[in-house]
């Protein structure tokens, strides 16, 4: 559960428009929120996942506010572009996210399935090595902790009409955000 709902959550920031979260998503509160109740802050105590949850959305928050291409174009048709939305068959979805005002770009990539996708190529849109800035299945999230080493090296090997693309190992349920390193 906890798993998909980082996917939501990562979504909800990556894509264009604003993130509306209720009091209590924030840590997974099981219940619904409730104005006469106090919010269950206890659940933090219960285990890695709740806590997880809370850090995960700390740090949504912190590449959210870092990187002016989730916010500064969410209206312009310039600051989002699909780099693969069709893989139907491994349910896999990646975009890119630009700030057409400066040379900010990041690409987020989405597995929606439980099971690790190895070596999966995306398209990229620039050279060189390509740092992962967010990955929703970090152990410090309550996640399996499988990633991409910190990063990935494109490859003039163009995929997804790209010119550049990398293997990514994609952990199951989860969103990893790349940037390139400047």
């Amino acid at each position: 559960k906890f798993a998909n709902l980082r996917v939501l959550l990562a979504y909800q920031w990556l894509f264009p428009g604003k993130p509306l979260l209720f009091m209590g998503c924030e840590f997974g509160q099981r219940g619904e929120w409730n104005a006469d109740t106090a919010l269950n802050w206890g659940f933090l105590q219960a285990g890695p996942y709740h806590a997880g949850l809370l850090r995960f959305v700390a740090d949504l928050n912190r590449l959210y506010t870092g990187a002016p291409e989730l916010w500064r174009s969410d209206y312009d048709d310039a600051g989002f572009r699909w780099i693969d939305c069709a893989d139907h068959e491994r349910s896999v979805l990646s975009f890119a996210r630009r700030d057409p005002q400066g040379a900010g770009i990041l690409v987020a990539i989405l597995n929606l399935t439980p099971v690790v996708q190895p070596r999966y190529r995306v398209g990229l849109p620039r050279p060189d090595r390509w740092r992962e800035a967010l990955n929703s299945d970090a152990a410090t999230y309550g996640g399996s902790n499988l990633g991409n080493l910190g990063g990935v090296l494109a490859e003039a090997h163009p995929w997804h009409g790209q010119p550049y693309s990398a293997e990514f190992t994609l952990p199951p349920l989860s969103v990893v955000v790349f940037q390139p390193e400047q």
